[in-house]
């Protein structure tokens, strides 16, 4: 099965708006056991829409529109649709219905431009947008599919992800896909792929691996096609705790969880205290840490010691072992680690101190040079790593390395 997204509007093609909606449609459709083909951007423009649809229907069994849906004069999606569906338009009372309690609950008056909004094309069936007033639209035509939908994102993903979605499956009689992405952390991608090779090597035909790397993660979608679901996760399932075998140290969760996530949850279990002392990072671990909600309960601060002074005068680093060694040394972040776990007053301190680049390193240390250490009640641990040439991948890397080295140490 086919499908072809397209996205309406100028803001996008000026570079206004970043069109994410499509990245995000796509990825769903994928995870739906749906091929996209094509996705392509255009103008609010009759012609274009007209155009891109007939070449899109040429390629695909389903396109997925979004944008130009809105009451304005400039939203032209829903009405070039229906010249192309050769529809007239009906009043949709469920539709005015949303629009007046949505504008009741703003304590704003409907004027006869939110009215159009409830004006439909009599030969789509309508999708009800419980966050917005705009209805999605589905038309059927030569056993295709066009399904328009809203623009804005919040609204168009969960009319996709509860209607759109199911009505496909349901419509194209797709069976069952089942998902399941194993989240590591701590080795390059073609390492990995190299350590598991015969483990994927072994996967039965309907079941497919995916590798989806960034900085510091490496995510392993498995992706099962088949009748009986039930039976299909479990030998997913089966297939994961093999894996697991293989490189048990890396794996840290499971469906999309973040690093960050599982910390805390490890953290709240344990009933442990953590801080920082980052150097290199400028407060990126801490930042991490604290996009969870319910993080204070278990996250007390952070230092940011970017420069030397404030590594002696707030971490208690000594002045002797900076000049010695350098402030990207073994002794320096674990005396920042142990500062800072003393002065905050935590069970556990994660400290970094690096060259995130692209100036300041040295034949002797490279830019991407990076030191961890983690103090806690027993004892304290430090690690090096080389990161690379590139800062913003060589900050998230270093965060991510450090709340690696916490977790493993919080599973033991």
């Amino acid at each position: 099965m086919k499908a072809e997204i397209i996205n309406i509007g100028d803001e996008l093609l000026i570079g206004q708006v970043v069109n994410t909606n499509a990245s995000w449609m796509a990825a769903l459709l994928n995870k739906s056991g749906i091929s996209v083909v094509q996705t392509t951007t255009i103008a609010d423009d009759a012609n274009a829409i007209k155009s891109t649809l007939d070449q899109a229907l040429s390629r695909a069994e389903i396109v997925l529109v979004s944008g130009g849906l809105g009451p304005t004069k400039d939203d032209i999606t829903k009405k070039t649709l229906a010249e192309y569906f050769d529809s007239k338009f009906i009043f949709h009372e469920p539709t005015y219905a949303q629009v007046k309690k949505i504008f009741a609950a703003r304590k704003f008056p409907v004027t006869e431009v939110n009215r159009q909004q409830a004006m439909i094309p009599e030969k789509c069936k309508p999708l009800f947008n419980k966050n917005g007033t705009a209805p999605g639209m589905w038309f059927e035509q030569n056993g295709k599919v066009v399904v328009s939908m809203p623009g804005v994102p919040f609204e168009m993903k969960a009319m996709m992800t509860e209607q759109v979605i199911p009505a496909i499956v349901s419509h194209f009689n797709l069976g069952t896909l089942v998902n399941k992405t194993v989240m590591t952390t701590g080795m390059p991608e073609s390492m990995l792929a190299e350590k598991i090779k015969a483990w994927e090597d072994s996967l039965p035909s309907h079941i497919k691996l995916a590798y989806l790397p960034q900085p510091g993660i490496v995510r392993l979608r498995l992706s099962g096609k088949g009748k009986d679901e039930q039976k299909l996760k479990a030998e997913i399932d089966l297939l994961v705790g093999k894996l697991k075998t293989l490189v048990p140290e890396i794996i840290f969760g499971y469906d999309d969880i973040s690093l960050e996530e599982v910390v805390g949850q490890l953290l709240l279990k344990n009933k442990k205290t953590l801080s920082t002392a980052e150097s290199c990072t400028g407060g990126y671990i801490a930042h991490l840490v604290t996009s969870i909600p319910g993080s204070s309960r278990y996250f007390e601060g952070s230092v940011v010691s970017y420069s030397n002074r404030i590594k002696t005068d707030l971490l208690g680093v000594h002045a002797g072992t900076l000049e010695e060694r350098g402030a990207v040394s073994r002794e320096v972040v674990v005396e920042m680690a142990e500062g800072a776990r003393a002065k905050l007053k935590t069970d556990f301190s994660l400290a970094v101190s690096g060259i995130a680049g692209p100036d300041g390193g040295t034949e002797e240390k490279p830019v991407g040079t990076v030191w961890l250490a983690l103090a806690g009640p027993d004892g304290t641990e430090a690690a090096l790593f080389h990161f690379g040439e590139h800062r913003g991948r060589n900050i998230r890397r270093s965060a991510l390395a450090a709340l690696n080295m916490l977790r493993l140490r919080l599973e033991k």
